[in-house]
């Protein structure tokens, strides 16, 4: 989507350490609503401190990391209300059903409206099977609990969703159910911002695709210059020619 303000905005972002160490060097990108963005870098690349700084538990040393036009480290709770986050490793209550966690999380978040059948409704468009939503998620697989995590950001009703680490982890028939469900989203008119390893379903799945390095985004492509390419060689050349030049 071209139009209208940003949802997620990086002006300037940066991140420089007490010792010196510079974590992020002043990224800029902005992902609009029903535009999915993929974060791809390895590790150090600066992807979970831009994670960090949207979500306000670092602050920024210059630049701007906004949701909703708000300025997150400015306004970290009307931010925070903006956006619905899904970490690599979903913390939620192991003794509790999946019922029981939406629940909770719901609640938690002030959303109070919601019966127990639009907790099952949002379970299985998640895909999870209608017998698990009754188990406790102490014997959940990852791409189970990752299907709860995905409810509940649901459920939040955000215009943004900040996924790290998505698809780490995920079997393959979980992987591709997952992408399903971000297409989906996406034709809810949300706004994603993902950073992931995961080089071919970035390509599958976003709108535009980042490659960091170093704390930089050393590459920004909307899907369609990214058709006819090889993004796993795109990707390669771009880090080789960063590191070339940083040398």
């Amino acid at each position: 989507m071209e139009s209208g303000q940003p949802v997620f905005e990086a002006i300037g972002l940066t991140k420089k350490y007490e010792d010196e160490t510079l974590a992020l060097d002043h990224v800029s990108f902005s992902v609009r609503a029903g535009e999915i963005f993929a974060m791809l870098g390895g590790n150090g690349a600066g992807k979970t401190t831009t994670i960090n700084l949207f979500l306000n538990f670092i602050e920024p040393t210059e630049g701007e990391a906004r949701i909703n036009g708000i300025a997150s480290h400015k306004d970290p709770l009307t931010a925070k209300r903006n956006v619905a986050f899904v970490s690599e490793n979903v913390m939620l209550y192991p003794n509790f059903t999946a019922l029981q966690n939406l629940d909770y999380f719901s609640r938690l978040g002030g959303k109070t409206q919601y019966s127990k059948e639009n907790y099952h409704a949002v379970l299985r468009r998640v895909g999870l099977q209608e017998e698990a939503h009754t188990k406790r998620l102490r014997g959940f697989s990852k791409g189970m609990r990752q299907k709860c995590g995905i409810a509940i950001a649901i459920l939040k009703d955000a215009p943004a969703i900040l996924l790290d680490e998505p698809t780490s982890g995920l079997d393959p028939q979980a992987g591709f159910e997952f992408i399903e469900l971000l297409r989906s989203l996406r034709d809810d008119g949300k706004s994603i911002l993902m950073s992931t390893h995961d080089i071919f379903r970035a390509k599958e799945v976003a709108d535009v695709v980042g490659i960091m390095n170093r704390g930089k985004l050393i590459m920004q492509k909307h899907a369609a210059e990214l058709a006819g390419h090889d993004l796993e060689e795109l990707y390669m050349k771009y880090i080789a020619g960063h590191i070339r030049d940083a040398a």
